[in-house]
């Protein structure tokens, strides 16, 4: 099956240490992470921010006052997925420590949980669908060559 064409925007804020999360974060390797988990071909913009514009987004839209690791925006599903994914660099770094990952797998299995999300999958409705969208997140990251981020 080929892969859907994805239009992607990366963007970076102005964050600490943004060499090592752009070094993580190469554009092939961000449209590889998409594409492996789209459905379809999307239109998406990618944009790294720090802790203030993380916590900020999440409350607005959340009503949740703190920054997240990531938030999805999705505007359409169909025919092209068109969607906004926002990712806290400071929060990714923390839990990639934390979890002991390298910065760029916990990317990966953020990028690919936020595609789901911007497809209609979720995880917070019920325990059967959180089970169907880890089980996705795995096989779509066993693609890219990469571990269980669940274990």
């Amino acid at each position: 099956m080929a892969l859907a064409q994805l239009q992607l925007s990366l963007q970076f804020a102005d964050i600490p240490y943004a060499a090592r999360h752009r070094a993580a974060l190469p554009r092939h390797f961000v449209s590889r992470c998409l594409r492996h988990a789209l459905e379809r071909d999307a239109e998406i913009t990618v944009r790294i921010v720090g802790t203030e514009e993380g916590q900020q987004l999440n409350a607005g839209y959340r009503q949740k006052d703190h920054a997240t690791n990531v938030l999805t925006f999705d505007y359409a599903q169909g025919p092209v997925v068109l969607a906004d994914l926002v990712l806290c660099a400071p929060v990714v770094a923390k839990e990639a420590k934390e979890q002991g990952k390298t910065l760029a797998a916990h990317y990966a299995h953020l990028l690919v949980h936020g595609c789901l999300h911007a497809q209609g999958w979720d995880h917070e409705t019920s325990l059967k669908e959180a089970h169907a969208m880890e089980a996705r997140e795995v096989q779509i990251l066993a693609g890219l060559g990469l571990a269980n981020p669940y274990r």
